[in-house]
């Protein structure tokens, strides 16, 4: 299905990189993309998951840095030279309430005029152990955020998320039913899951809440050894891949058609077809699972001391 058409909305671009270890490096690169991204015409600019570092723990807390450090602050000067929306993937920010010392993994909206529009710290974190034998422990070295975020760019509802958060759909939903017409997912898959993942997740986030998806990426062989998909796309609300990435760096863009995703939502109307105590029932079972998995890691721990 793509009909439709009312003109062109908002220009969404979707940036993909390989970054290293290197800020400076990485944030020259990111710029060039950017610029780019406003000689397409693009409205909105999406950098990927650790645009500005794609290095060592250690390195990401000697790195960490507040909303007003070097980083925003070139990204900001930026988007206001090139009146564009920047959507500043993830970078460290640094975080020292309640003494945990371990930096967020945060994404910044950031409008044309430069100024902080939204800022979403990822909720998810990727603790897990794949098949080929590799683990990743996020929470080790990240502090989790708490709340949901979403903004407006001009008449647009958007939606924020990171990576990892592609795979809890109730927080699609929840964006959704917020207002959130397109939804950003800057990401950072690994190889082995994104070849079987990354694009039916995507295509189902789309699907599910007739939005657009919008998910810049990291791919290849960064410097520390790790492998990333790529694949950047930006999907539509019928769930239809309208623009993706070779391997290469570069921008992808496309056009929202506020006209086409009204035809979606009126056609398929699920909005008005949610049964709240369906929702209900299954906040009711997520609590009693998570309260059973504490209480095994709680007794894992009770035994290791003995």
């Amino acid at each position: 299905m793509r009909k439709a058409g009312s003109g062109r909305g908002l220009r969404l671009a979707a940036v993909q990189m390989c970054s290293g270890p290197s800020v400076e490096k990485n944030l020259e690169k990111a710029l060039g993309l950017i610029s780019q991204g406003a000689e397409l015409g693009a409205d909105l600019i999406a950098l990927p998951e650790n645009f500005a570092l794609m290095g060592s723990d250690r390195q990401r807390a000697e790195v960490a840095q507040g909303l007003d450090g070097p980083i925003l602050t070139e990204l900001r000067r930026t988007a206001r030279r090139h009146a564009v929306a920047v959507l500043a993937g993830t970078f460290p920010e640094s975080c020292r309430a309640g003494g945990d010392r371990r930096p967020y993994n945060t994404s910044v909206l950031i409008g044309r005029r430069g100024e902080i529009a939204a800022v979403y710290r990822k909720l998810h974190l990727f603790d897990v152990s794949l098949p080929d034998g590799t683990s990743y422990e996020e929470s080790r070295h990240i502090r989790p955020g708490s709340d949901l975020v979403t903004a407006r760019f001009g008449t647009i509802g958007l939606g924020l998320t990171i990576c990892y958060d592609l795979r809890f759909p109730e927080l699609y939903r929840a964006l959704a039913l917020r207002g959130a017409q397109v939804i950003i997912v800057p990401s950072a898959f690994t190889l082995l899951t994104g070849k079987d993942h990354w694009i039916p997740l995507l295509r189902a986030r789309a699907i599910e809440n007739q939005v657009y998806v919008v998910a810049p990426a990291q791919f290849g062989t960064h410097e520390s050894g790790r492998q990333t998909y790529g694949h950047s796309a930006i999907v539509d609300p019928w769930g239809t891949v309208i623009a993706q990435a070779s391997d290469q760096e570069c921008v992808i863009r496309a056009d929202l058609d506020p006209a086409f995703q009204e035809d979606v939502r009126r056609r398929i109307p699920v909005f008005d077809h949610l049964r709240t105590r369906a929702f209900e029932q299954a906040l009711a079972a997520a609590k009693e699972v998570r309260a059973k998995a504490n209480g095994k890691r709680q007794r894992a721990k009770g035994r290791g001391k003995r």
